[in-house]
């Protein structure tokens, strides 16, 4: 799997690239900057093919419209985050708007579902507690987790925002202990790591494990 990593937007989300073979493209978390994404892709000689998002917030999805005013797409994302995530409530003036609607092509993940996608193959992971429809998408032919932010490198996502809870993501987190060390993780803001160096390292990840 090849992967491309654009941070994007005021608050530097990581929106990924994802190819397999030939054309065909996953776009994971377009928080802002649709032309500059468009623009990589035809760079890179890629056709999106779908939308990952790893939860609702804006700072995270906030580049769909201009994805798909020039394309229609399937844009996954949990249910339980698709309630609000197209609403008023989801607004982080001055830095995003959001979106006023729901896109046409919404689909519904749940816990365990399994995608395959412009050749790829994942595993959809719920893990909330940053937000209460939280996932990852776990993609075991790549040893690659795209995690939103649940996990980051040194660090866990807030939980001190609207339907954060810290008791379900220590659950979480536990759960995403049980990952082979070796597995890549692409969170949604900062640098990569792994399962085994947040073992290590990340006092949030190891505190939670055992809580």
């Amino acid at each position: 799997m090849n992967i491309e990593t654009l941070v994007v937007g005021a608050f530097e989300v990581n929106c990924y690239l994802l190819n397999g073979a030939g054309r065909p493209a996953l776009v994971v978390d377009p928080g802002d900057e649709a032309e500059r994404i468009r623009a990589r892709l035809d760079e890179l000689g890629w056709d999106a093919a779908a939308v990952l998002l790893t939860h609702g917030h804006a700072d995270h999805l906030s580049g769909l419209g201009g994805l798909l005013a020039a394309q229609p797409l399937p844009v996954y994302l949990h249910a339980q985050d698709a309630r609000w995530a197209f609403t008023a409530r989801n607004q982080i003036p001055p830095y995003y708007a959001g979106l006023a609607a729901a896109p046409a092509g919404l689909q519904p993940v749940a816990d365990g579902q399994e995608l395959t996608l412009a050749g790829l193959t994942c595993r959809v992971l719920a893990t909330p507690g940053h937000s209460p429809g939280g996932v990852c998408y776990y993609f075991p032919a790549a040893a690659a987790l795209f995690s939103g932010d649940t996990l980051f490198q040194g660090s866990v996502g807030r939980t001190d925002v609207a339907g954060g809870d810290g008791r379900v993501l220590a659950q979480s987190l536990r759960r995403l202990a049980g990952l082979p060390d070796a597995t890549r993780v692409y969170p949604g803001h900062g640098p990569a790591t792994t399962i085994a160096a947040e073992k290590r390292t990340n006092f949030f990840f190891s505190v939670r494990r055992r809580a």
